[in-house]
């Protein structure tokens, strides 16, 4: 067997910034927040993401198998075959959902031409032992892959890619005080306003990237939750949710 590699170089020129847009991948969604240069609230969003549920059903599906038939699944050619289709069909999920996430969010940070913040992956740890392993490793898989295609389509777009450390991103309020925790998932804002904590997230992401000086000083929360201008006239979406068709 032989493979031929092709490779193609493209000349980008890298667009300057008008603002900023921090992104949280999640288990089922990824979360994202545009600020502007100053730091100021333009618009927020969420983009839902079921690659990764229907794909370990498909896994779940090739394990149960290989428990029912414990030692014939690897000599049986059928039932080898059905257990593998099973497993390729989970990776393809996972790699057309990816895409076309990855796609929406450099379509939405090309229309603000936006510098797009991720996560350092690099600062997670697994903590989970046993059968959940395999869950982690793969969640952790499509995190990594779906960064990959954002990174590689924003730069294609001239769009610049940063990588942010995540650590208190979800626990720290992106507009000055304390959050009050709710339950695990929903955050209130000093401002009372009632939020998930992936948009706090991803908000915070944002603010990292913003001019220093300008964000130090701490915006006011009511300039902070209206519309800016300058930014093609989009108003605050709190969210808008766009859904990965089934594959």
């Amino acid at each position: 067997m032989i493979w031929v590699y092709f490779v193609f170089e493209k000349e980008i020129v890298v667009k300057p910034p008008r603002a900023v847009m921090g992104v949280d991948i999640n288990f089922s969604n990824i979360t994202y927040t545009i600020v502007d240069l100053r730091g100021r609230l333009v618009s927020m969003g969420v983009i839902l993401f079921t690659g990764l549920t229907r794909a370990l059903i498909h896994k779940k599906i090739a394990e149960k198998l290989q428990r029912k038939y414990p030692k014939s699944w690897r000599f049986n050619k059928k039932l080898l075959e059905v257990i593998r289709k099973h497993y390729r069909r989970a990776k393809n999920i996972l790699v057309d959902s990816s895409h076309y996430a990855s796609r929406k969010i450099v379509e939405i940070a090309k229309e603000y031409d936006a510098i797009i913040v991720l996560e350092d992956l690099n600062k997670l740890r697994s903590r989970v032992n046993g059968d959940r392993r395999f869950n982690w490793k793969m969640s952790l898989w499509v995190y990594h892959r779906i960064q990959m295609y954002i990174h590689y389509k924003a730069v294609l777009e001239g769009l610049k890619v940063i990588y942010a450390n995540p650590k208190g991103t979800s626990k720290t309020s992106p507009i000055g005080g304390k959050l009050e925790f709710i339950n695990y998932r929903w955050v209130k804002l000093p401002n009372g306003i009632v939020t998930s904590r992936d948009v706090v997230a991803s908000w915070n992401l944002a603010l990292r990237e913003c001019v220093p000086q300008v964000v130090s000083r701490g915006m006011k929360a009511s300039d902070q939750m209206q519309p800016q201008e300058g930014m093609k006239g989009k108003p605050v979406q709190v969210p808008v949710v766009s859904k990965i068709p089934k594959i």
